[in-house]
C-alpha cells in the first residue's frame, strides 16, 4: 500500500509499504478514505524527528470502511463505516471508564513515562502505524472505533478522530458557559474549530493570530479578531481595553511548542535537531525547549481568578514559568490530549444536516494523498491559505 512516512527533518515521503495484517483477535482493518493533516504533526515535520525512525507512518485523523475483522469483533462488520480516534484506548480499564482515555492504562507507553499510546506518533506514544495511508491495523475492534452512518460525505465525520474532541475538551476545560469571555490564541484548525464551539455555547470570543486568512476566516463566523501583527507587545493591553479592562475569564493556548517570538527557545530547537539522536532525545527530556510566549502572553491577560485551557502541543520538561504570577492571579490550568470517547456523545448531534459547528466547509483544501510532501510544506509555511488538510488515499 501507500502510506506516507518520516524520513527526516522537513522530509516525508510518500512509499510503498507492506499492508497491515490483522494480529489480535480484535484487531480490524481499516480501508482509510479521509485522513487529516493535524497542527501537531508539524512537530514531527519539525522538532520531534530524535523521536521517530526513518520510515514511520504518519497521520491521526483517519476514517473508512472497514476490510476485514479480527475473530473476537463482534461490534462491526466489512463495510461498516468507522472514524478512528487519535488515542489508542481500550476503552475498559480504569482510566477510560473514568473518560480518560488519553490515559488509557492498557495501552500506556511506559517506557518513557507518557501515557495512552497514539496512531502515528514517535516512540514517545507507542509508534503505531499511523493512517496517512490506504489501510490501517486498529485494535480493539469492539471498542475504539467510531461507528457512522453511511450518506454524508466523509467531512461529516472525519473531525471525530481529532480536531472536534479535541477543540471540545479545549473549551470544556476553559469552564465556557453562557456570557463567558474567551480568547482563543492561534486559529489553526484546532484553535478555529474551539471558537466556533465556545461561541455555539454562548461565549464572546476573541481570536488573535497573525496570519491574515485565518483572522478573516474566524471572523466570517462571528469572532472578533486581534491581529498579533498590529498588537505585538501591546496585547495584552489590547485585549484588556476591549474587556473591561478586566480580561478575559478563559484564554485557550492553541499554538504550543512552536509560536513565534522566544528567539532563545528557537534556537535551542534548531540544536536538537543537529544531535545525535540519544543525546537529542535526552535534552528534549531534560530542557526547555519550547517557544512559550503564547502561554506567557495567556497567563498575562486572563482576568484574575480565570482559567488557561492549554491545548497546544509543548514538548520540553523544564520549561521555566512565572509561578509567582500564576499563584498571585489564582489561576485554574487545566490541559492535556484529549480523551476522544469522553466527548463523542455530546458531539454527534451537532454533526447533523443544519450544521452549526461547519464541518462540511472546514477543510481548506483536500488532496490526493501522493500531494502530502507538498501540503506539509504548504501547511508549515501557512501559505496558500491552508487551514485544515484532508488527504485522500
Amino acid at each position: 500500500m501507500k502510506a506516507v512516512t518520516w524520513h527526516g527533518k522537513r522530509d516525508v515521503r510518500v512509499d510503498s509499504v507492506p499492508d497491515p495484517a490483522l494480529k489480535e483477535p480484535e484487531d480490524v482493518i481499516v480501508k482509510v478514505t479521509s485522513s487529516g493533516i493535524c497542527g501537531s504533526d508539524l512537530h514531527l515535520y519539525e522538532v520531534l524527528g530524535p523521536f521517530l525512525t526513518e520510515g514511520d507512518i504518519l497521520g491521526h485523523e483517519p476514517m473508512g470502511v472497514v476490510e476485514e475483522v479480527g475473530a473476537a469483533v463482534t461490534q462491526l462488520k466489512p463495510g461498516d463505516r468507522v472514524v478512528i480516534p487519535f488515542n489508542v484506548s481500550c476503552n475498559n480499564c480504569v482510566m477510560c471508564n473514568q473518560g480518560l482515555q488519553s490515559q488509557c492504562e492498557t495501552t500506556q507507553v511506559r517506557e518513557h513515562g507518557s501515557g495512552a499510546a497514539l496512531f502515528g506518533y514517535t516512540k514517545l506514544y507507542g509508534q503505531v502505524p499511523g493512517g496517512q495511508a490506504e489501510y490501517l491495523r486498529v485494535p480493539f475492534g469492539n471498542t475504539l472505533p467510531i461507528k457512522v452512518p453511511d450518506g454524508p460525505p466523509d467531512d461529516r465525520f472525519v473531525y471525530l478522530s481529532d480536531v472536534l474532541p479535541t477543540a471540545w475538551q479545549a473549551v470544556e476545560y476553559a469552564n465556557v458557559r453562557e456570557g463567558s469571555i474567551v480568547a482563543v490564541l492561534g486559529l489553526g484548525p484546532i484553535g478555529d474549530m474551539a471558537c466556533r464551539i465556545a461561541r455555539h455555547r454562548g461565549a464572546r470570543v476573541i481570536g488573535i493570530d497573525l496570519v491574515p486568512e485565518r483572522l478573516a476566516r474566524a471572523k466570517a463566523r462571528g469572532t472578533e479578531t486581534i491581529d498579533l501583527r498590529g498588537a505585538g507587545k501591546r496585547l495584552t493591553e489590547v485585549v484588556r481595553d476591549i474587556t473591561t479592562g478586566r480580561g478575559p475569564d478563559a484564554v485557550i493556548d492553541a499554538v504550543g511548542m512552536e509560536a513565534h517570538g522566544a528567539p532563545a527557545a528557537k534556537i535551542a530547537q534548531q540544536l536538537t535537531g543537529l544531535l545525535p539522536d540519544a543525546m537529542a532525545q535526552k535534552f528534549m527530556k531534560e530542557a526547555g525547549v519550547d517557544r512559550l510566549r503564547a502561554l506567557y502572553s495567556a497567563i498575562d491577560m486572563v482576568r484574575r481568578g480565570g482559567t488557561i485551557s492549554i491545548v497546544g502541543v509543548y514538548g520540553g520538561m523544564a520549561d521555566p514559568l512565572p509561578m509567582l504570577t500564576m499563584f498571585d492571579k489564582q489561576l485554574q490550568l487545566r490541559m492535556g490530549q484529549a480523551n476522544v470517547w469522553r466527548w463523542v456523545p455530546d458531539i454527534l448531534p451537532l454533526l447533523t444536516d443544519s450544521d452549526p459547528l461547519g464541518v462540511d466547509g472546514f477543510a481548506t483544501h483536500r488532496l490526493p494523498l501522493e500531494d502530502a510532501p507538498k501540503a506539509y510544506e504548504t501547511f508549515q509555511k501557512k501559505a496558500d491559505g491552508m487551514v485544515k488538510v484532508l488527504l485522500k488515499p
